[in-house]
């Protein structure tokens, strides 16, 4: 083994499994919830990635919208999961309706308001103790 080498054999067959992504159209699941999705052009040992052609797909219920971002850096430890789309298969459902990235927003703000709310009166009925 090369003494200027730091790598492990785990680091390398983790770089060889990523390898075969490379150039493919990928969705990648962050830590927060978000689902990104563009073309794998780098990688490193840390699994901090670049996608090339990037958009974030936000849904909500049966809306949803590519908000793009552009050429993005992901750092590794907020990689939850990577996965390749298929480009002769349907990516969403038939019944999903895509919209604009104002409509999303407002989409998100309401459901957002809707949790608050269940929330606060689950917090309110807490009191009556119906477990």
């Amino acid at each position: 083994m090369n003494p200027m080498s730091w790598a492990t054999t785990d680091d390398v067959l983790l770089s060889t499994s990523l390898a075969t992504y490379l150039d493919k159209k990928l969705i990648v699941l962050l830590r927060d919830g978000r689902k990104l999705l563009g073309l794998l052009r780098s990688f490193d040992q840390f699994a901090n990635v670049v996608l090339e052609g990037a958009c974030e797909r936000v849904i909500v219920g049966d809306l949803y919208c590519d908000v793009p971002l552009g050429l993005y850096v992901i750092r590794g430890e907020n990689v939850v999961l990577i996965g390749e789309l298929e480009s002769d298969k349907e990516e969403l459902p038939p019944h999903m309706a895509c919209v604009s990235e104002a409509e999303i927003r407002k989409a998100q703000k309401a459901d957002r308001e809707s949790s608050d709310l269940k929330g606060t009166m689950r917090k309110r009925m807490e009191f009556l103790d119906f477990d």
